[in-house]
């Protein structure tokens, strides 16, 4: 018994040698394999210090118009930068780019997740080719001809709706209206709202054609509508994906230029109400100041895309950090 057990003990497995055990950590066995993860660590590695070296450029430059500004950066209401001593400062433009992208936000988000569903969905196959066609198109148009359009067609037809808000809900403060252009912030986030919504459409779209059928078919087997279908199985699976699809419109928004330079009346003021004309935000003033600004007037500007640059860094990580936060409804864990 103790030989047949002895004999029928199976040999023991060879380990690694050491070479074997650094080839295998490295994970490039081959030629092909070695170049393609330099490549790839390459390129990441080039990322990093490319946004390193805006960063320190940014930086450097907006130090020196900070030393040379007269008033406070972040909460002084001009921006003066040809006079001596310099006075500039950005809470204008803070408050007009952060509202003006949140009201963009506000009307393109349900709007483009609508469309989605829609497209994916409900309509037919005949029909959901050419829209998504249509949105592919609106989302290559430049901004210029946003902002023309903006400017010749949309302007001229808000009086309607800006008496409309007035007359119902003047009463807020936020939509009174003094009858002035409607060179506002309200026409401000319309505009950038039909530009980043086929951006948004287009992303939610893709993720909302990921769902599992396996998931949508056993909502149906237990009884649920289509609709109930898209409450339970769709939309918590393509959640995170419209929260990235979002922020690439936020990203948008906060950076566009000419159609809000074309669209807005500029003051370096701030409005209580977003009818009335006024306010700023930071790639418009950078655009219209920068050709005419001196040294110092041209640091002052790079010290407002700075602060664009932080913000923007910020809208992304807390946007990573929402996305990680429900990582179960993402596309890998279904």
């Amino acid at each position: 018994m103790d030989t047949k057990e002895i004999t029928d003990t199976p040999p023991p497995t060879p380990q690694p040698t050491q070479a074997e055990q650094k080839r295998a950590a490295r994970g490039a066995t081959r030629p092909g394999d070695r170049i393609f993860l330099g490549l790839s660590r390459g390129s990441g590695i080039l990322l990093l210090v490319i946004m390193a070296a805006i960063a320190g450029f940014l930086t450097y430059r907006a130090s020196i118009a900070i030393s040379k500004d007269d008033a406070n950066f972040f909460t002084a209401f001009e921006w003066n930068t040809g006079v001596v001593p310099p006075r500039f400062g950005i809470a204008v433009l803070v408050f007009g780019t952060i509202v003006s992208s949140i009201v963009a936000m506000v009307i393109a988000v349900p709007i483009a997740v609508a469309i989605a569903l829609f497209l994916t969905h409900y309509a037919p196959r005949k029909l959901s080719g050419p829209i998504a066609y249509v949105i592919d198109l609106l989302a290559a148009v430049p901004s210029i001809v946003y902002g023309l359009w903006g400017a010749l067609v949309l302007v001229p037809n808000m009086n309607g709706l800006y008496g409309w808000l007035d007359d119902y809900l003047g009463w807020t403060g936020i939509f009174s209206w003094q009858g002035g252009a409607p060179r506002s912030m309200l026409t401000v986030g319309i505009l950038l709202a039909i530009m980043i919504l086929p951006i948004i459409t287009n992303v939610s779209r893709e993720v909302f054609r990921q769902v599992p059928q396996m998931h949508e078919e056993a909502a149906l087997a237990l009884g649920a509508t289509r609709w109930e279908v898209i409450r339970m199985a769709v939309i918590p699976f393509g959640r995170s994906g419209v929260i990235s699809a979002s922020m690439l419109g936020l990203g948008r928004a906060l950076g566009e230029t000419m159609a809000v330079a074309t669209v807005l009346s500029p003051t370096f003021d701030i409005q209580a109400s977003l009818l009335d004309p006024g306010g700023g935000t930071f790639a418009q003033n950078i655009a219209s100041k920068f050709s005419e600004a001196g040294d110092i007037g041209r640091d002052a500007l790079i010290a407002s895309g700075l602060v664009l640059f932080v913000i923007t860094l910020l809208v992304n990580g807390g946007a990573r950090a929402i996305i990680a936060r429900r990582k179960e409804y993402s596309g890998a864990n279904a």
